[in-house]
């Protein structure tokens, strides 16, 4: 399995702060956003990474993460050149997936709570079809919508629906098997202009290969687009690093926990660090 992290888009709902910098590039908190959805992909054991930026932030993102060697993982980058959508991903991706099985996660998606990813670990592999959330919101026309029959199997999934039919929203984390890339071609834009992944997900529900893993009540989901939910973010993490003392998508120690670096490799990190709480919490774990 590999992983994608679209961290394109220009991020209107963030202006003025995203002329001059990728949304996906600002800090929650005490770290850099992009680390949270690569934390994620990592927890799901997957050390094969594109990241899918802009031409005009693409150095930036090479220059915070590299090619990954550093924690034991591999990075590559690609750009998209226009906001075609979420599914034209996989179409610039065709080469790195490979005909392989694939996860995508939006660069601007915080997902945090324990044990809802344990269900995929051991059929990442093995995925035949596509694999969504349902996540319970408020407002759930601002997201995709999928909706649940009595025995709370999805039959419609749709859009920024005027009227929802359920209140759960599609976290942007999403993983599919090898079809995905010659589905994602028969593709048609919408009125937005954009390659819909809703579009993409119905395809599957269609072909009845679509199953939608509902979060639990445990699980925070937070999308980091707009200045409020950015600053919830940031509050969310600090209180949770606060109160335990451990840190939330810290990318060197996941990488130390899953064996992926040896403790000479990450005292080599922390040696090449700044002196900052970052830096003393890294040192806490050797």
């Amino acid at each position: 399995m590999k992983g994608i992290i679209l961290a394109a888009g220009k991020g209107t709902r963030l202006h003025p702060m995203t002329t001059i910098v990728s949304k996906q590039l600002l800090p929650v908190y005490d770290k850099p956003m992009i680390y949270y959805p690569l934390s994620t992909l990592m927890l799901l054991g997957i050390t094969d990474v594109l990241i899918i930026t802009t031409e005009k932030d693409n150095n930036m993102f090479k220059s915070l993460l590299g090619d990954g060697l550093e924690i034991g993982i591999d990075i590559k980058y690609k750009i998209q050149e226009d906001a075609n959508g979420i599914a034209e991903a996989f179409i610039i991706a065709e080469e790195f997936i490979n005909n392989e099985p694939i996860t995508l996660i939006l660069g601007d998606n915080l997902f945090y709570g324990h044990g809802y990813l344990d269900f995929l670990r051991n059929k990442i592999n093995d995925i035949e079809g596509a694999i969504i959330f349902g996540y319970w919101v408020k407002n759930a026309q601002a997201y995709g919508v999928v909706e649940f029959d009595k025995d709370n199997r999805a039959i419609s999934l749709e859009e920024k629906p005027v009227i929802p039919k359920s209140n759960y929203a599609v976290p942007g984390l999403y993983i599919y098997d090898n079809q995905v890339v010659a589905l994602s071609k028969t593709l048609k834009p919408s009125k937005r202009g954009e390659l819909e992944i809703t579009d993409l997900n119905n395809l599957y529900l269609n072909k009845n290969s679509l199953h939608v893993e509902v979060l639990s009540r445990g699980v925070a989901w937070l999308d980091t687009g707009t200045q409020k939910s950015l600053i919830e973010a940031g509050k969310f993490i600090e209180t949770i690093e606060s109160r335990q003392g451990l840190k939330v998508g810290c990318i060197e120690e996941i990488a130390y926990q899953l064996e992926l670096i040896k403790k000479s490799q990450l005292e080599q990190i922390i040696k090449k660090m700044p002196e900052n709480d970052y830096k003393d919490y890294l040192k806490s774990l050797l």
